[in-house]
């Protein structure tokens, strides 16, 4: 039987063109189909909805995330879900259906630093042991590997209480998150971006810029980077949903950002424990909800660009797509 690469040598049809012209998000989505698209625009709405709620929350918010009371009243606490408060409010007054909007914003702050912070770091660092190697290469990867292999939790945790210095505003407390989970994903984009850089680096394009003198600057990120980076956009929508997770566990433990500085809603099903066994349901099912179907978004859409991406994936699929037309023409 041949091997995938074979299978692309022999067979080029049997592997999907991309179009050379138009945008790269379009090329991507052409190449999907069946209920690999349909999960594909699932997950991608389910993302657009997250960012319209966090960008827009203080026009879709009723109120605000820690606003207990309105015209000098004050709200009925845990007060079932009403016209007045459509998720109804919390132990403290709060209107639940505010810090859930709230929550969207808070949440995606953390995601967008956290991703953009790991990039900066892990990327360069990537590129750099795997093309110097030697010693630079030995030290960063066993420094990696001890970050890797420590608890990502717990290191969480000790980020966060480190970074936030008994600090409780809002800039603070989703630094220290981002910070926080930043330092779980570094060692991830290093690793992926250092082996991918090891298998390039003798390539003769490379060779070629070397020898006409280019500095390693510009071979690093103008001739290795750019074909390093394929599946980066995987793990990012992956690490996305990772970052929401890891939020909501620090805010549950009691390690993420204060009520009163911004809305939280790992925090808020933290405090949602007590009401369960009263029967009080709406105080937790509304935030838990809301991180399932983020979570539950870029899950899909991260899948769904590795099976695009993935050349392993992509090859299986266009050999048995081929298949049942390879039956049609041996019958005839």
């Amino acid at each position: 039987m041949a091997a995938p690469a074979e299978l692309i040598a022999a067979e080029p049809a049997l592997v999907p063109t991309v179009p050379r012209r138009g945008l790269p998000g379009l090329r991507l989505f052409r190449m999907t189909s069946g209920l690999q698209r349909a999960t594909l625009i699932f997950g991608l709405a389910l993302i657009g909805m997250f960012v319209i709620v966090a960008l827009f929350a203080p026009l879709i918010a009723p109120y605000g995330f820690a606003q207990i009371s309105e015209n000098g009243v004050d709200f009925v606490r845990q007060q079932a879900p009403s016209a007045q408060h459509w998720f109804g409010t919390s132990v403290r007054g709060e209107d639940v259906f505010s810090r859930v909007v709230y929550g969207a914003r808070t949440a995606l702050w953390v995601i967008a630093i956290s991703l953009v912070l790991s990039l900066v770091v892990g990327v360069p660092l990537g590129l750099v042991s795997g093309y110097v190697g030697r010693w630079v290469d030995r030290v960063l990867t066993l420094f990696m590997d001890a970050m890797y292999a420590f608890p990502t939790l717990l290191l969480a945790i000790v980020v966060s209480i480190v970074v936030a210095g008994g600090q409780s505003s809002s800039f603070g407390g989703v630094l220290s998150a981002a910070v926080a989970i930043t330092v779980i994903f570094v060692p991830q984009y290093f690793r992926v971006v250092r082996n991918a850089t090891i298998a390039v680096k003798t390539e003769p394009y490379v060779d070629a810029a070397r020898v006409t003198g280019a500095p390693v600057g510009r071979i690093l990120f103008r001739h290795i980077f750019p074909n390093v980076t394929q599946s980066l956009p995987v793990i990012i929508t992956l690490n996305g949903s990772e970052a929401i997770l890891t939020l909501a566990a620090l805010g549950f433990l009691g390690y993420g950002i204060e009520p009163t500085q911004a809305s939280e809603w790992g925090y808020d099903l933290n405090k949602a424990l007590a009401d369960v066994s009263n029967g009080i349901w709406w105080t937790g099912i509304f935030p838990g909800v809301a991180i399932v179907l983020v979570v539950l978004g870029m899950t899909l859409v991260g899948e769904s660009l590795n099976e695009v991406l993935n050349p392993l994936l992509r090859t299986r699929r266009a050999v048995n797509a081929s298949a049942p037309a390879a039956e049609e023409r041996t019958d005839v």
